[in-house]
């Protein structure tokens, strides 16, 4: 195992979800196809793809925490671009803090800041 490389959030609308996670990890795609869209994220990927079902029907069993400098300014920022609040930021122990919103789409997408965490 290497460790993890992409995440893929799926969507019923590709054009409108590129638009916004270009706005909300203020980069554009690097990959920009019908079937594909991937942002290059730090060394990560994320990555969008046609949903094949309702954002009802999701379920949030797994989830990815993007690392951020600011929790509460980022936290803050995605809700102003349409995010939903899922979990407010929060202190998990020390100085690490976690948050969740819900893109358009009803992707949970985390949030977090971890001051311990290097790459």
């Amino acid at each position: 195992m290497l460790g993890l490389r992409t995440t893929i959030y799926k969507v019923p609308d590709l054009k409108a979800a590129k638009w916004w996670y270009a706005k909300a990890f203020e980069i554009e795609p690097y990959f920009d196809e019908p079937f594909y869209v991937g942002f290059s994220i730090g060394g990560f990927e994320l990555g969008l793809l046609p949903a094949e079902r309702s954002a009802t029907q999701q379920a949030h069993n797994v989830l990815t925490y993007w690392g951020v400098t600011d929790i509460e300014k980022e936290f803050a920022r995605l809700l102003a671009l349409g995010a939903t609040d899922h979990e407010k930021p929060t202190n998990v122990g020390g100085e690490i803090m976690t948050a969740t919103i819900l893109d358009p789409w009803g992707n949970a997408v985390g949030l977090i800041y971890n001051p311990e965490f290097k790459i």
